[in-house]
């Protein structure tokens, strides 16, 4: 099932694309809509990734710097897809519906320190270095 809450019908090639990437771009409509952080990730990666094209010596540096960004949007969908599959299952408080989400927001958290430390050591030595 996808966000439309539709079967993808055995679909095959090109038609199967084309449904993965509307079904796609629905759920990221949706993330976008109604969830604040993927908001402000998406608001810190329009600045961010054009910045850190322009900011990295070649294509590995560059690729590095927006990788580093977007690794943060796709683990934060991911977190809000396990928080999603909690509350389909109950929004009654439980320790383990609890310890699902916290150890999503830790992978969150985790992704972030990840791209400062990637954004660090590439441009770190080039200001102070």
């Amino acid at each position: 099932m996808n966000v439309s809450g539709r079967a993808s019908d055995g679909l095959s090639g090109l038609a199967r694309l084309n449904r993965a990437t509307s079904v796609g771009f629905t759920a990221l409509a949706w993330a976008f809509r109604n969830e604040e952080a993927f908001r402000l990730e998406v608001l810190g990666a329009a600045v961010l990734v054009p910045l850190g094209i322009w900011l990295g010596h070649g294509g590995v540096e560059r690729a590095l710097l927006a990788a580093a960004i977007l690794q943060v949007m796709i683990v934060e969908l991911l977190n809000t897809g396990i928080e999603v599959v909690v509350d389909r299952i109950s929004t009654e408080r439980h320790t383990l519906s609890g310890l699902a989400k916290d150890l999503g927001s830790a992978a969150v958290m985790i992704s972030l320190l990840l791209a400062a430390t990637i954004w660090g050591c590439i441009l770190l030595p080039r200001f102070f270095g």
